[in-house]
């Protein structure tokens, strides 16, 4: 068999054999070392009963990785021009499948039920494009799928803003939406040298490890990310601020908002930043009876 996909030499031969060139909108930065695509790989910990969902192989080299080490991979690929490359380069393997389709389209529930009889241990593992990491990961937790977690490797500064911690300066709604599914970690910073093109920036892999129950519990999922996303919307002004002038008719209901704070046993006076998220649950379900008839 072949060189693995991921060496320069053999990276930089397949480009030019396909006459590929990179399309900055669709975020194309392939890795060209084997050695950190193992250790994403073993970060997953899949087995040999595991399925493999992947978002945007590019020209197949996690891919190829994944599919050494998993049962089945089913890989979404947005870009037509990347289909005959893959064909090429994953052809030793029989266990991959690529569908051609926008992952934010997608109905992947079906898929998964299409693709992944008999598996019951199923993992996402994927290299991100920058610009739709966000969407990307919320559909993933939000449509309810059978997985087990996500490992992924997107933007630094979006890894460190998911796993933050109440109280740092990267800590926002971002890592309240993901934390509340899942458990959060950074596993590893992967240098801009790894890839061509070359980002500007540094990435890292984060792992997501799903919850059974959603870290806390509350009246109304959407309502309470609207006070999350309210709390966050200028970060130096108070909860009680921000609150009262993003909410529907927030002014006119601030004794309201104020009381729901006092009961949720949180200082106005504070910022959103230094909330918890269990905080956060229980002031969305003492704001709740104030304000979803406004909202629905």
């Amino acid at each position: 068999m072949d060189k693995d996909i991921a060496t320069p030499v053999r990276t930089k031969r397949i480009l030019e054999k396909y006459g590929f060139s990179f399309k900055k909108r669709l975020g194309q930065n392939f890795l060209i070392d084997t050695n950190i695509l193992t250790r994403i790989v073993d970060h997953a910990e899949l087995s040999g009963q595991s399925g493999a969902i992947e978002i945007g192989p590019g020209i197949g080299a996690l891919t190829e990785q994944l599919a050494k080490r998993s049962k089945k991979v089913v890989a979404f690929e947005i870009d037509q021009r990347l289909l005959p490359i893959l064909e090429e380069t994953l052809s030793p393997y029989d266990n991959v499948k690529i569908i051609h389709e926008d992952i934010l389209k997608a109905d992947v529930a079906q898929v998964i039920s299409d693709e992944f009889q008999r598996i019951e241990d199923l993992m996402v593992v994927a290299n991100l494009p920058y610009y739709v990491t966000t969407p990307i990961i919320l559909k993933l937790l939000t449509d309810t799928l059978p997985i087990r977690g996500i490992v992924c490797m997107l933007q630094k500064e979006v890894a460190d803003r998911i796993a933050a911690r109440p109280g740092t300066k990267e800590y926002g709604s971002l890592s309240i939406a993901i934390q509340y599914y899942t458990e959060a970690e950074t596993v590893m910073i992967v240098p801009k040298t790894v890839f061509v093109p070359q980002p500007n920036v540094d990435s890292a892999v984060i792992r997501l490890k799903r919850r059974e129950q959603p870290l806390v519990e509350v009246i109304d999922e959407e309502f309470f990310f609207t006070i999350t996303r309210a709390s966050f919307a200028q970060r130096r002004k108070t909860i009680s601020n921000n609150l009262t002038s993003q909410l529907p008719d927030g002014k006119a209901k601030k004794a309201s908002i104020l009381q729901a704070l006092e009961r949720s046993g949180i200082d106005p006076a504070r910022r959103g930043e230094t909330l918890s998220i269990e905080e956060f649950g229980k002031l969305s379900s003492e704001l709740y009876g104030f304000f979803k008839a406004d909202m629905t």
